[in-house]
């Protein structure tokens, strides 16, 4: 059973936690010691079209964003947000990613309308 959803779509995006660099982003560098930190951002996709971006955050492995994002869906499915490392030469790495979808969210709280709580993965 698919289950679409139709209406207004309110994000907030709090922090992000545990963040580690992927191998493809360490592969600048191979001589330096210790933890290596990132400049993280995070995109919201709506089913593939992408509805929002927050800012970047330098250096850091705990991101606070405290942003918020707005958006109508029709027919929407799920909710993608994807972490990136911005680089300042080339394609910006990918980190991590979440897939949450409209369905759970709202069927699991026991109300169809609305959702509001954290969402951890």
């Amino acid at each position: 059973l698919v289950v679409w959803f139709n209406g207004y779509m309110k994000v907030r995006i709090g922090e992000a936690v545990g963040l580690q660099p992927t191998r493809w982003s360490l592969r600048h560098t191979l001589f330096k010691k210790g933890q290596q930190l990132l400049d993280p951002y995070i995109t919201l996709s709506v089913d593939q079209v992408r509805v929002g971006q927050t800012s970047t955050k330098q250096k850091t492995n705990t991101p606070t964003y405290n942003e918020e994002f707005c958006a109508p869906v029709n027919d929407g499915r799920q909710l993608e947000l994807a972490v990136f490392h911005g680089t300042p030469i080339g394609y910006d790495d990918f980190v991590a990613n979440c897939t949450v979808y409209f369905h759970d969210l709202l069927h699991g709280t026991g109300s169809s309308d609305s959702f509001e709580g954290w969402v951890s993965h």
